[in-house]
């Protein structure tokens, strides 16, 4: 009886010695996480967050019982998100015992290799290109890959500082999305291009009519190279920006020039822009304010307007051409929109980029106005794909959320994103590290350049812009 006693008294000390060297454990693993800045998961939710590269790890050993395939998940499966993290970390990309994609699905890309692909010492690197030749400013644009439009606002304070310096690092460009300027933008010393939305945030007087001055006031930042006006976006054709009552604090209030603490909610369109004329009209006007190349981007749902604007720009000249258009597939975004609108309107990219360059190289305008593709291009394939239909630039939004850390919460609109990415939510902000961001978001942007360019060697070509529709192969057309 005496040694049951001992032993039960025994296994209690074990036990409290167990229990309190656990204790002790999650005490440091609480506090390297809360004070480390690598991972915005592990540093907003310390502790609970390493879980979750528990599961991302037996994923990869239980996924055939438990979890989705590689390709099946939507918006972004996990092969896409996958690439884009370790391109971000800069980790080898390299892959053994075969491809996970089905090259016999209907729509798969296949690039055809070349008899006689280019040695590494033969290749150049991608030159810079002139846009807007008849401007005060043209505007050499380095890079053929950058970063699509986001407000501040949708997406958080640090968020935006980690895109401005990581774009400086990698030679891109960041647009401002709808949002107006903010000194975030401008904190790392990116290239910028302006975006006018619907409501002119930023550029807006008290009324909320256009200002030429405020227009002046942002053109005198030589940051901001080009200014884009938005005709549609590809989450939402037909409808304004959103950005709801708790995420207009008095910061952003101030940027774009309403009331703070009210949902923003801007037009479905330009007022001053009833036909192609006035867009044309537009154009021109802020580009003599401004002296610096202007464009527009637009949703494709039809087509015979562009051949109108086309006859019209014949008509007064290859001057008074949009210097770019910015064409945005149907295929979401990184704004919030009613399903109605993402799941059916607009066209989507694989069929209106290549109508589009059609249309300007019948009319002989492919040269004057440059081609901006936007639209769930995050992999190399889909960059390169866009290069050999005629684009001359590729933007990308949600590529670049992954670089910072996105985890596809789809909590965008909510001001709750776990990763401080799209949230005004100062705590969970604390979990974006800028300057280690802003690496990821450079290392992303410089391995899809390297990755585009690898294919285009495949192909043949020394120069990526050297991709033509004959290099691609789009499986179930006979082409």
């Amino acid at each position: 009886m005496d040694n049951l006693s001992e032993y039960i008294n025994l296994a209690v000390i074990v036990f409290i010695f167990v229990i309190g060297l656990l204790f002790l454990c999650a005490i440091i693993l609480f506090i390297i996480d809360i004070t480390q800045n690598k991972h915005a998961i592990r540093r907003n939710y310390p502790l609970v967050g390493r879980f979750r590269y528990f599961f991302e790890d037996m994923g990869e050993f239980f996924r055939q019982y438990f979890f989705a395939q590689d390709r099946e998940e939507m918006p972004f499966n996990r092969a896409q998100r996958s690439w884009i993290y370790r391109s971000a970390k800069n980790i080898d990309n390299m892959v053994a015992f075969g491809s996970t994609k089905d090259l016999t699905k209907k729509g798969a890309l296949i690039f055809k290799n070349s008899f006689i692909p280019v040695l590494q010492e033969d290749a150049e690197p991608t030159k810079p290109m002139i846009i807007g030749e008849y401007c005060d400013n043209p505007y050499a644009a380095k890079s053929f890959f950058n970063i699509s439009a986001m407000s501040f606002g949708a997406l958080s304070s640090v968020a935006v500082k980690a895109l401005s310096k990581g774009a400086e690092k990698s030679g891109i460009w960041l647009n401002t999305g709808e949002g107006g300027l903010s000194p975030y933008h401008l904190s790392g010393g990116c290239d910028i291009i302006f975006q006018i939305g619907t409501a002119k945030y930023g550029v807006r007087d008290e009324n909320g009519d256009f200002c030429d001055e405020k227009l002046k006031e942002v053109a005198s930042h030589e940051q901001v190279k080009m200014f884009e006006i938005k005709l549609s976006q590809g989450a939402k054709p037909g409808k304004g920006g959103i950005l709801p009552a708790e995420k207009v604090t008095a910061e952003i209030a101030r940027i774009r020039g309403i009331p703070e603490a009210q949902a923003s909610i801007s037009d479905n369109r330009h007022k001053e822009i009833n036909n192609v004329s006035e867009l044309l009209d537009m154009v021109n006007h802020i580009r003599h304010v401004t002296g610096k190349p202007v464009g527009f981007k637009a949703v494709m749902g039809s087509y015979e307007w562009l051949e109108e604007m086309c006859l019209k720009i014949k008509e007064m000249g290859a001057e008074s051409a949009p210097d770019y258009i910015v064409i945005d597939g149907c295929d979401g975004g990184t704004g919030a929109a009613p399903l109605s609108l993402m799941d059916n309107v607009g066209l989507p990219l694989r069929e209106s980029l290549p109508e589009v360059a059609k249309i300007l190289e019948f009319h002989r305008l492919k040269s004057r106005i440059k081609i901006v593709a936007s639209g769930k291009m995050v992999n190399p394939a889909d960059v390169a794909w866009a290069l050999s239909q005629g684009a001359d630039f590729i933007n990308s939004a949600r590529g670049f959320m992954f670089a910072l850390g996105c985890i596809q919460a789809m909590k965008c609109s909510k001001n709750n994103c776990p990763t401080g990415i799209t949230t005004h939510n100062k705590r969970l902000q604390k979990g974006l590290d800028v300057e280690g961001k802003a690496e990821r978001v450079a290392n992303y942007a410089k391995n899809m350049i390297k990755e585009v360019e690898v294919i285009a060697h495949s192909c043949g070509h020394v120069d990526a812009r050297l991709l033509t529709k004959d290099n691609v192969k789009i499986v179930g057309n006979n082409c």
